[in-house]
């Protein structure tokens, strides 16, 4: 089963949940998700983002997503996306996707890295996000 349409539709509830006053969205403390700060893109133009997460508490499914800009452009790629846990424990995640040939290459990029869960509300799977990590990394070809 493919995560895309699940994503798809985490990142559709997460602009409207934006779009909506009143509503919060807020991370525990002791929730975090981190993202290496090295990351491989092939000639092909796939990307591999890696990190670490914890969460707890979730009665809806959690994922880790990530996405990648490169300056000078505007235009960000997601990278992918993986089912996480939330025990509490700190877990790793590897993200990989396929950017256009030649959208990406080696060298600086920014990445954005959330842990989202899909939580249960009135019938809506509505998004709640546990953590957010914006950093730089470095592209290195593989």
């Amino acid at each position: 089963m493919s995560l895309r349409p699940l994503l798809t539709a985490a990142a559709g509830a997460a602009l409207f949940l934006l779009a909506v006053p009143g509503q919060a969205a807020t991370a525990g403390p002791s929730e975090t998700v981190t993202v290496a700060p090295a990351a491989r893109i092939t000639a092909d133009g796939t990307v591999t983002l890696t990190g670490t997460y914890r969460c707890v508490g979730s009665t809806g499914p959690v994922f880790v997503s990530s996405s990648v800009r490169q300056d000078p452009s505007t235009t960000r790629y997601g990278v992918g996306g993986s089912r996480a846990l939330c025990d509490g424990a700190v877990h790793t995640w590897q993200n990989t996707g396929k950017a256009p040939q030649d959208a990406l290459k080696a060298g600086p990029v920014h990445v954005e890295s959330t842990l989202l869960e899909l939580e249960p509300r009135g019938g809506l799977p509505l998004p709640r996000f546990h953590a957010v990590q914006r950093q730089d990394v470095t592209l290195t070809q593989v």
